[in-house]
């Protein structure tokens, strides 16, 4: 989970390397019992036997992710086997799981950057943004919108209007 406050926020890389591994080590098991693992439940599982690399800076970032897998990606891809083992062998134990419980703004602030992140793939700048979202879009609702009542004018003064 990401610690915040205002823009600013503080990540745990561990939960990033462990996801990867996750991915990694289930891509080799059959797509029926890929479907009944709980990837939650195996990333806890492992996550709380691994050390937690928090980084609140992108060199941090990059430096926790270095010693990450520099340091631990051997007991990564060991205690993800385990989890994976852990979880499977209890895949009909019954289970309330934990949800993110969001307000309104906070929800909406994430399908906004849901939203960007889409229009960001049609776009040709790569550092997508709102203000570099509004720069490519707006010229082209201004040419959308004088297309809109050339047509209108042409058809006012038509033959078909007289």
């Amino acid at each position: 989970m990401d610690i915040s406050q205002g823009k600013h926020i503080s990540k745990n890389v561990m939960e990033d390397l462990v996801a990867e591994e996750i991915e990694k080590q289930l891509k080799r098991y059959p797509k029926n019992t890929v479907k009944f693992i709980n990837h939650v439940e195996v990333a806890s599982y492992a996550l709380n036997r691994l050390p937690p690399l928090y980084a609140s800076s992108h060199k941090g970032l990059n430096q926790q992710k270095f010693k990450g897998k520099s340091e631990f990606s051997i007991k990564i891809t060991r205690v993800v086997r385990e989890a994976i083992a852990a979880v499977q062998q209890d895949l009909l134990r019954d289970s309330s799981p934990l949800t993110m419980e969001l307000d309104k703004v906070s929800q909406e602030l994430q399908e906004a950057e849901n939203a960007l992140r889409e229009l960001g793939e049609f776009l040709p700048n790569s550092e997508i943004s709102w203000k570099n979202l509004v720069r490519t879009v707006k010229p082209i609702l201004i040419k959308l919108h004088q297309r809109k009542y050339q047509k209108k004018d042409v058809w006012k003064n038509s033959v078909y209007q007289r």
